[in-house]
């Protein structure tokens, strides 16, 4: 069955119910129907935090790794063991559900569900968040226009694009104010995807309606034709803003296959933004829940080295384990073996990609994690295959467990849960940070190219210079650092597999982002609006009077 096809043969338990577990009765909920519900804020209290499990991966490839799937199993394991456990995740962007993905909601029987509603408009906070964002695009036009109210903004230093939930490449470079003096001054903008959005990220990092409307305010705009900087605050844009934004700052709540509590909210990509669940949804399940299980987007080197030194050090909390999830064959196509080949057995294509599992093992440890491997199995894995990577990561000294969580859902990963649970109820330290940010922002950058990519030099572009330059007249030095590369590699060409040397990395320009308080180094071909592929997954889908949805995977 496919996986729309095995979520809509669950039985869904009433979101009252699902809540009850959390210790919540129903007067606690905001209801969007039987089975999701808004949580409130208030819930969140840092002297009842349980362990907070993260799961990532090696660098991702097209046959790829489940890593939500496992963080979902792993979470279902969790309760299976008798631990109380939720799972929390980021929300589906459409831009990829339409596009490549088809859906991000797990697989098989570790999914997280109503999968349709999820995966789709859910709770409505994505088209918040793109009013939000617009509204401030519509400020800033109106600024410019205005007569009696202007900033003397200089259009051409605007860095604020609009956003729009969906893949549009047509959209990544347009001009606005065409018409006539009436419609607005002439001038170069675009559009990224919702997910890159500045306010996508503010929302994640923020911890309350007051903290919101602060990082809203510092969202840095422009400069005046006298070089002053320009914030959103000056516009006095940030009240409207978060109250477009009153309900979406709210976590999710729905449920695993098997019932577990699953908080989704928040969907900031990881190759070019931190790409992680918001503060608030993961403080809320800290707060009610003994283990926490989340996850962090693509492999250990973009969205778990974000999660870290950008959402856990704005947080103040730390995980007590890092799962690291692998496969045979994503291992396999590291090594070389062709993708058309890579369900065909071959212990030597496997151990020619070992070492992208080990670079990701070792920057694990780098902030004084423990590491702990799980190998999420398919069918056409052979047991040489398996037992040869069990005994790498045996040798080494690094727990490890076969799980098949895609067909037996918590069943299938009860002795991953029994080593996490032993790991983390062991744990005594917090993590490291990678970087002070007292650092410099070429330090900083240097730091994570070296460290964690594996990079043997960095190089910045004419435009990434006049934006140090830029930064440092701004006097926002001191923010961390986001990353924006592709997935694909851990270097920034995404053609170089397995564990590369000898590279350099390549800054192109560093946009600020000063509300969420980072800043992006852009390196490689990295978009922030992607474009929808030759054959959409959009293509298999359809709904007919029933309403019954296909072609949602």
């Amino acid at each position: 069955m496919t996986d729309l096809e095995i979520a809509r043969r669950s039985t869904m338990r009433p979101i009252i119910e699902v809540a009850a577990q959390l210790g919540l009765g129903p007067d606690d909920l905001e209801l969007y129907g039987r089975y999701k519900a808004k949580l409130p804020l208030s819930f969140i209290d840092r002297s009842k935090f349980g362990k907070l499990i993260l799961v990532s991966a090696i660098s991702p490839t097209p046959p790829g790794e489940g890593k939500t799937t496992v963080s979902i199993g792993l979470s279902q394991a969790l309760n299976r063991i008798g631990k109380r456990s939720a799972v929390v995740l980021r929300e589906p962007s459409l831009g990829p559900v339409f596009g490549i993905k088809g859906g991000a909601t797990g697989g098989g029987y570790s999914q997280v569900v109503p999968m349709e509603d999820i995966n789709l408009h859910f709770t409505g906070d994505f088209a918040a968040i793109e009013k939000a964002h617009n509204l401030l695009a519509a400020l800033i036009d109106n600024n410019i226009q205005s007569k009696r109210h202007s900033l003397n903004l200089d259009p051409r230093t605007i860095s604020w694009k609009r956003v729009m939930d969906m893949n549009d490449r047509s959209l990544r470079s347009i001009v606005v104010g065409l018409g006539g003096t009436a419609h607005g001054i002439p001038r170069e903008t675009g559009f990224d995807i919702t997910a890159a959005s500045e306010v996508m990220a503010i929302l994640c990092l923020s911890n309350d309606i007051d903290d919101l409307k602060r990082r809203l305010g510092n969202i840095f705009i422009g400069f005046t034709f006298d070089k002053k900087p320009i914030y959103a605050s000056d516009l006095k844009a940030n009240g409207a803003m978060a109250v477009l934004l009153k309900d979406a700052i709210k976590p999710n709540l729905v449920q695993t296959m098997e019932g577990t509590p699953a908080l989704i909210h928040g969907g900031p990509f990881a190759n070019i933004a931190q790409g992680t669940n918001s503060v608030i949804a993961t403080q809320t399940a800290m707060s009610l829940t003994d283990y926490t299980v989340t996850e962090a987007g693509f492999g250990f080197d973009l969205g778990a080295e974000k999660f870290l030194d950008i959402k856990c050090r704005s947080a103040d909390i730390s995980p007590d384990a890092a799962v690291l999830v692998a496969t045979i064959r994503a291992l396999k196509y590291h090594g070389g073996q062709p993708l058309k080949e890579i369900t065909l057995a071959n212990v030597e294509t496997l151990k020619k990609g070992l070492p992208n599992l080990e670079k990701h093992i070792e920057n694990i440890k780098q902030f004084a994690l423990a590491p702990i491997v799980a190998i999420n199995k398919f069918q056409t894995d052979s047991e040489e295959e398996l037992d040869f990577l069990l005994n790498y990561c045996k040798d080494r000294n690094v727990p490890v467990a076969v799980i098949d969580v895609w067909a037996k859902g918590g069943a299938g990963a009860e002795n991953l849960a029994q080593i996490v649970a032993d790991t983390v109820d062991k744990n005594t330290t917090s993590f490291v940070p990678l970087y002070p940010l007292t650092d410099s922002v070429e330090k900083k950058i240097e730091t994570i190219s070296k460290k964690i990519y594996g990079a043997e030099a960095v190089d910045y572009t004419s435009k990434a210079k006049a934006n140090l330059t830029k930064i440092a007249n701004l006097g926002l030095d001191h923010l961390a650092i986001c990353m924006a590369k592709t997935q694909k590699s851990l270097s920034d060409n995404p053609d170089l597999l397995g564990r590369p040397k000898d590279f350099v990395i390549t800054v192109r320009e560093i946009e600020v982002a000063s509300g969420a308080g980072f800043l992006v180094p852009i390196t490689g071909d990295i978009m922030r609006m992607p474009g929808l592929p030759e054959e959409p997954a959009s293509e298999k889908m359809n709904i007919d009077n029933e309403g019954i949805i296909t072609g949602v995977s």
